[in-house]
């Protein structure tokens, strides 16, 4: 059976023309985690294919192909799928996405998945290779992530990305931030692979590579401290350095902080969110207001931790004056990668049905849903004025003055911390060819949008602009 697994990729990580090389981005989970469920007994002939490093072939050969989904690459997703189908090639669409929209993404495949596919995916496969295949395939309610094989990484050439060692212990989050796609499509249940494993998988991982440095992709890998706690301790003899994320309440514990430092924490992606007190009650994450963030970045630093600092842009509470409040205080408190988002409704999300409910959604083109583009209505500014504010503070916070203060304060003046801001710095000013589309904001109506140009002889003509 010949079997290709496709993530389909927006702007920021396109093969060809994206903002961001594809030196710059590790590799996918998402697809080498299907290949090892795929059931030996098939006798497969599997292909990855990652938009972000390679062009989907137009004469792809293959029984079955399966395409991961996000919201922001649903509309790839599905022309891909639909081409694919007209040619008589079966397609499974599965994802964040079509977990949170079943109903649309069942239009374009001949088969859904949603939820984690550890069992599904399996089934599925069997199903088609004996005539069986169902519509739909969902979640169990008995999953386990007990006893999965390691993820076929060698199905990519290592060359092609940053890094390969992308490792994952736990899934989803306990918490229900009204933004956040995790539990509206997978609950806030914290699955978790046994510690074994875990260890099992990095230690295989080290003795074929050599390389000690690791990626963990989980949402919120201190969410069950208990848990965190194992993890960690049992990180220290595999002297490792990783890099992962946590939210802020790791600051109430002091004592896990010190033993993640030990067991090789680097790195660490922490939602900030907002340096409005007000805003943080919009987005449901009122458990931020406990933490001071100057206090705990310093902490961090202080234990050779450096920060990946996450700021949102758009919730109710925010005016016009947080853009440049936001790039001061990331100056102050040192954080060493800042990145900024627009609030995005998501759907299926809390937060996409108050928006909504309060006739503030202004397109449903889910290409436009990648956290860059403004999508809604705010609250307190224009739709303009919080794309050109967002625009403005990727350009401030990565001026070369900027970066210099920032790395000095944090004692971060290394090479991979001028790296990564560099890199990042790329990005700021290429936000315009990428994200920002001059479609008209204060307009909710008709897709493609059309606006009047003024040209320089003084006549007007009518552009059609294409966005991402």
């Amino acid at each position: 059976m010949k079997i290709a697994l496709v993530s389909p990729k927006g702007p920021l990580y396109r093969r060809s023309g994206g903002v961001f090389k594809k030196s710059l981005r590790y590799q996918p989970l998402t697809l080498t985690t299907l290949a090892a469920l795929v059931p030996p007994e098939l006798n497969p002939e599997l292909r990855l294919i990652d938009e972000g490093i390679a062009d989907m072939p137009a004469d792809l050969d293959a029984d079955l192909v399966g395409i991961t989904v996000i919201t922001g690459t649903a509309k790839r997703a599905y022309m891909l799928a639909d081409a694919l189908r007209q040619r008589g090639i079966t397609v499974v669409l599965g994802g964040p996405h079509v977990t949170l929209i079943p109903q649309e993404a069942a239009e374009h495949a001949d088969a859904i998945c949603t939820g984690y596919a550890e069992q599904s995916w399996p089934q599925l496969l069997r199903d088609f290779a004996t005539k069986r295949l169902q519509k739909i395939y969902r979640q169990g309610d008995d999953l386990s992530l007990e006893n999965m094989p390691f993820a076929r990484r060698d199905l990519f050439d290592r060359r092609h990305f940053l890094t390969q060692a992308v490792f994952e212990a736990t899934r989803s989050c306990g918490h229900d931030c009204e933004f956040c796609v995790a539990p509206t499509a997978w609950g806030q249940k914290q699955y978790q692979k046994p510690i074994d494993w875990v260890i099992a998988d990095i230690r295989q991982f080290i003795a074929t590579t050599g390389q000690r440095r690791i990626l963990f992709v989980d949402l919120n890998l201190v969410s069950d401290k208990r848990y965190a706690r194992e993890l960690f301790t049992r990180l220290i003899d595999l002297k490792v350095q990783w890099f992962g994320l946590s939210t802020v309440l790791i600051g109430h514990d002091r004592t896990l902080m010190e033993l993640m430092a030990r067991s090789g924490c680097r790195g660490l992606l922490l939602g900030l969110e907002t340096v409005t007190p007000s805003s943080l009650q919009d987005a449901n994450k009122r458990f931020n207001s406990s933490i001071d963030y100057r206090a705990l970045i310093a902490d961090l630093h202080h234990l050779g931790i450096a920060i990946q600092g996450c700021f949102v842009f758009g919730l109710d509470h925010d005016t016009p004056d947080v853009f440049d409040a936001t790039v001061q205080f990331a100056i102050d408190a040192a954080v060493d990668l800042p990145r900024f988002a627009v609030l995005t409704p998501f759907p299926g999300t809390p937060l996409f049905h108050r928006l909504e409910a309060e006739g503030r959604i202004l397109t449903r083109d889910w290409e436009l849903y990648d956290a860059q583009h403004v999508v809604f209505q705010p609250q307190n500014m224009s739709a303009r004025e919080l794309a050109a504010g967002h625009e403005r503070a990727w350009k401030q916070i990565y001026r070369l003055s900027a970066i210099g203060k920032r790395l000095w304060k944090a004692g971060n003046l290394n090479a991979l911390g001028l790296a990564s801001n560099l890199g990042y710095r790329f990005y700021a000013h290429h936000l315009h060819r990428f994200y920002t589309c001059d479609w008209p904001l204060e307009s909710r109506w008709s897709l493609p949008w059309r606006m009047s140009v003024e040209m320089p002889s003084g006549t007007k003509t009518e552009r059609r602009i294409v966005c991402g």
